[in-house]
């Protein structure tokens, strides 16, 4: 077959059975030929075998079509339409017909590019909701994504570190370059030291079935903004090792590929949807690995492009700064930091929430909601409401045994957490305070205060939120609530959520 001919033939309207918006436009990857008619998306895989991928024969080209569309079309049904054989007759080269098949495209609806999340950000329209809608629907799909013994085999920590020292080599040539000896020594150890003393954490991991068959490749070109709604697309089709990972590895890629561009808020509000919506805050455990995995391989691919002699000077130098910049990210990523902990307290409706999730999006931490570790610990969908059965004392103490676990554990691996709950007791705080300074950990309570009045307006109006709280609850509550001591007192900042209350919280931030 001659690919040229063909993709002369895909250039001309004449070629498809509808209009197209002339001229059609064809963008070429390392792997594909994409053909942009309009409506229409045409996508025709390359007949090469590069050894991650082997598109080097008929057969194995339609099959990958296939594959392609079978993983893509529940994440983005209106997008993924049906594999088409392109087929000759003469000289012709026939979408569809009955001649002889030559060849195999991907048929997708074509949308507009500026709903891709890259081009959202870019443009300045991508906003904290959209990063919160995105945490849910992948969590939703992480959920439903498959997993059996076979795939859990890609879990195994050698496999794992397979794929991460691969890397170090393809890269060594490149030091003194885009990369330097130290980052390079440094980010080395980092993963050796990960794999020496974690076998046990990724074997478990492994075994609570969080390695999956994933997106693979979960970044921001690769999700747009559609129809209002998310939705994933170009999911890998073509490498099994790339897409049976841990659900973590999808979700590094995401937060890695905020924070290059230094949207860390957006970032952690896409984190922190997706901790919540699925439990899995034991995977903050492994999340630095495949932080500075995934920012790795970003450096890797745009090095490989140095390696064209043809480069133009000024291509390169920014190919050059570009793959400096993910080195140094990746490197970043394996460094230890100190962990603290910030408690908030107040009765319902006192805006703790709302607070805590300003605060985590300018720290960068961990929001652990006490109603959401409630309602995993009893087994029941963050959207259903609870029974008296979960809000029994046993409950609450089984709750707060939870968060404050998962507060040092967190703390101790150096992220700074918020533990989100009404902390009346002074029980309670006592265990966080006397757990906070045997690890040495920096302690903060955010107490949030509100008229009797505007407690109860809030709690009439709220929505679709996960807590069950009432306003009938709160004279029971500030009935309950026991006042700080003199010893607690230090730690506390008063904080009337009526108030302007960001510029005193921005001002805490800023002597954290």
């Amino acid at each position: 077959m001659d690919l040229i001919f063909l993709i002369e033939q895909m250039k001309q309207p004449g070629f498809y059975p509808h209009p197209v918006q002339e001229p059609i436009e064809l963008i070429q990857t390392h792997i594909s030929y994409v053909f942009l008619t309009g409506d229409y998306v045409y996508k025709i895989k390359k007949p090469v075998n590069l050894g991650f991928l082997d598109f080097s024969t008929l057969e194995r080209r339609q099959h990958f079509c296939w594959e392609e569309l079978h993983m893509n079309k529940p994440n983005a049904p209106e997008i993924y339409l049906e594999v088409l054989p392109i087929s000759q007759i003469g000289n012709n080269f026939i979408l569809g017909g009955n001649g002889q098949i030559l060849e195999y495209t991907l048929k997708m609806r074509q949308f507009p590019q500026e709903t891709l999340l890259i081009e959202m950000f870019e443009q300045g329209k991508l906003q904290e909701s959209h990063l919160e809608e995105l945490g849910t629907v992948v969590a939703h799909f992480h959920a439903q994504a498959q997993t059996n013994d076979y795939i859990r085999r890609f879990g195994r920590p050698a496999k794992i570190r397979e794929s991460i020292d691969n890397n170090y080599r393809q890269t060594q040539k490149y030091i003194s370059g885009p990369q330097t000896s130290q980052q390079y020594e440094e980010t080395k150890e980092y993963t050796d030291t990960f794999f020496a003393q974690n076998q046990e954490l990724l074997t478990q991991r492994l075994q609570n079935n969080r390695i999956k068959e994933c997106h693979g490749d979960l970044h921001l070109r690769n999700i747009c903004f559609w129809h209002d709604k998310i939705q994933l697309f170009d999911r890998i089709e073509f490498n099994e090792q790339f897409r049976f990972v841990d659900v973590i590895y999808d979700i590094a890629f995401t937060v890695m590929d905020l924070e290059v561009r230094g949207a860390k808020e957006l970032a952690n509000a896409f984190l922190n949807t997706y901790l919540e919506q699925t439990g899995d805050w034991e995977g903050l455990q492994v999340l630095p690995l495949y932080l500075s995995r995934q920012a790795y391989v970003r450096a890797k691919v745009n090095s490989f492009l140095l390696d064209d002699p043809n480069i133009p000077e000024a291509a390169e130098q920014k190919v050059q700064a570009t793959a400096s910049d993910y080195y140094r990210l990746a490197w970043e990523y394996t460094k230890s930091r100190k962990g603290r902990l910030i408690l908030t307290s107040g009765l319902s409706g006192s805006g703790k929430t709302t607070v805590a999730r300003y605060l985590a999006r300018h720290l960068g931490a961990i929001h652990l909601r006490s109603d959401v570790v409630r309602k995993h610990l009893a087994g029941i969908s963050l959207e259903q409401r609870g029974g008296d059965e979960i809000y029994t004392p046993a409950m609450t103490q089984k709750t707060y045994q939870r968060l404050l676990k998962l507060g040092l554990k967190l703390a101790n691996l150096g992220y700074p957490v918020i533990l989100d709950a009404k902390y009346d007791k002074l029980a309670l705080r006592g265990e966080v305070i006397s757990q906070a300074n045997s690890y040495q950990l920096p302690l903060q309570i955010i107490y949030c205060i509100a008229p009797e009045s505007v407690l109860r307006d809030r709690l009439l109006s709220r929505t679709n939120d996960v807590s069950d709280a009432t306003a009938d609850l709160i004279e029971q509550q500030q009935a309950a609530a026991e006042n700080f001591t003199d010893a607690e007192k230090p730690l506390v900042i008063n904080l009337d959520t009526t108030q302007e209350w960001k510029s005193q919280l921005l001002r805490f931030i800023v002597h954290c």
